[in-house]
């Protein structure tokens, strides 16, 4: 029997592979950046418009009480296209990327399973953390186009004088042309890559929005529809820090994103509610573009479609802006999936991961199953919205601070055993923590088994928005946490 040539064996499995793959559904996916529920499917805020967003929720299943595994862009995004807890790879902060990391060095990826198996891929804008992934030999690696991730145009100076002097920290009215905007770019290009893409395999396309993330602009169109004399601010309570233990601080003891008290003292808390709402209408238009493009394509009935934000935002909440925290405020997130097999109005309230969405891509495409993964594929829910889960979401932000949330509760605990428990179904804006009240002290017990047994220690290299505990105390980014300098 005639042995077959290496070369010549490759070949043919890579045929095997597309003839296989060849009736196998596409994917598109739609990352957007630090977008919390204010969206009108979601209906987090009132004055929300996001029209395509939500006409893609009425397609397909919308999961209403979805959470990132991680409050920061990197650890999330690691978390996602990985598949892995943050607690499990030790990546929590801003650095390093995944592939620095001993454990994912040669781990395969979501994009890269795809690949794999028979699938055209590529991805435009942000989908991975900015410079998580570098050099063009690795960025090859990841995926089989790795196009542009554009930046956002910045007027000549900054357009509110924050406290930060990041140029990025500022919000406000730009009127350049919106096609200088990242997101209409990225737009651009996904859709561009849709046409092209080959016809003879199916495809998995990223497409990363930057937008709401700062800085907060866009055109004056975007802004006039939200007058500012009809804005509704978000709910805050005076005073909600009362019951909230002091270790809270320490997961956002210093950050580039302004508080509440700064943005109500410079009279910036209303602009920024606008700046953020309209800069996410903008975004909006530009998934509307996306969708209109697959459809134009001819490819969209055979394509999942699934949108998710990687984290959330305060705007006011808890005393703050940004995210960093365990509250639902950075935790909820949209997660909308859409396409073949996919009941489409549907809405599923129970708890959904991030960590969610490769295990159930890999099952609604029919790859074969990843081994390791740590999220459970939504297939059930996606058929049955209504199906019950058997898990909790999990957040975790720097080792051993993890919040549970469920269909009713969320119960945080610290790295000093501190505590915090709400009832989410009668107290949403989390303002009465129960940590303490004997009468929920068997509903806090049960949900303090859902927490991770042990946190990796961080990542070698780990830096920005870290927390650190050494032989002298806790640290902040390397700097020691001194109480009386807290910023309120």
């Amino acid at each position: 029997m005639k042995r077959i040539a290496p070369l010549v064996l490759a070949a043919l499995l890579v045929v095997s592979l597309r003839l296989n793959a060849a009736e196998r559904p596409n994917v598109l996916m739609i990352v957007v950046d630090d977008l919390n529920d204010w969206i009108g499917c979601l209906k987090g805020q009132p004055s929300a418009l996001t029209p395509h967003i939500d006409r893609l929720a009425k397609r397909g299943t919308l999961f209403s009480n979805a959470h990132t595994q991680a409050p920061l862009c990197n650890p999330s995004r690691t978390s996602v296209l990985s598949g892995l807890r943050p607690s499990t790879t030790g990546v929590y902060g801003l650095a390093p990327g995944p592939r620095a990391v001993a454990m994912l060095k040669d781990w395969v990826m979501l994009p890269q399973h795809f690949e794999r198996n028979g699938y055209f891929t590529a991805s435009f804008g942000k989908v991975y953390h900015d410079g998580a992934i570098t050099g063009a030999a690795q960025r090859a690696k990841e995926w089989t186009v790795w196009g542009p991730s554009p930046g956002e145009p910045l007027p000549p100076k900054k357009i509110v004088n924050t406290p930060s002097e990041m140029k990025v920290v500022d919000w406000g009215v730009h009127n350049v042309s919106e096609k200088e905007y990242a997101d209409w770019k990225t737009a651009d290009n996904a859709v561009a890559q849709i046409a092209a893409a080959p016809k003879d395999q199916p495809f998995f396309i990223a497409a990363g929005f930057r937008m709401p993330h700062l800085p907060c602009f866009a055109t004056q169109k975007w802004f006039d529809l939200y007058p500012e004399d009809k804005l509704e601010l978000p709910p805050v309570l005076l005073d909600d820090r009362k019951d909230v233990p002091d270790f809270a601080w320490y997961l956002h003891w210093k950050l580039p994103e302004p508080r509440l008290s700064w943005l109500e003292q410079n009279n910036q808390w209303r602009p920024l509610v606008r700046a953020y709402l309209a800069s996410t209408s903008f975004m909006d238009s530009q998934v509307g573009r996306l969708l209109d493009g697959l459809k134009a394509s001819g490819r969209d009935k055979h394509t999942i479609i699934v949108l998710w934000s990687d984290h959330g935002w305060h705007i006011g909440e808890k005393g703050i802006s940004g995210k960093n925290t365990l509250w639902e405020r950075s935790t909820h997130v949209p997660l909308i999936f859409a396409g073949p097999g996919v009941t489409a109005g549907a809405v599923c309230t129970q708890p959904a991961e991030l960590l969610d969405i490769y295990p159930t891509l890999v099952a609604t495409t029919g790859l074969p199953a990843r081994e390791g993964l740590e999220g459970h594929s939504l297939v059930p829910q996606l058929r049955d919205a209504a199906a019950k889960r058997a898990w909790p979401a999990i957040t975790t932000h720097n080792a051993d601070n993890h919040t549970v949330r469920t269909e009713r509760w969320r119960y945080i605990r610290y790295a000093d055993a501190s505590e915090e428990l709400y009832d989410m179904a009668n107290d949403r804006n989390e303002w009465t923590n129960l940590a303490g009240d004997v009468h929920y002290a068997a509903a806090k017990a049960e949900l303090a088994k859902l927490v991770p047994a042990k946190s990796a220690d961080p990542a070698p290299g780990s830096a920005h928005r870290t927390l650190v505990r050494d032989g002298t105390g806790w640290r902040w980014e390397g700097e020691p946490i001194k109480w009386e300098e807290r910023v309120q």
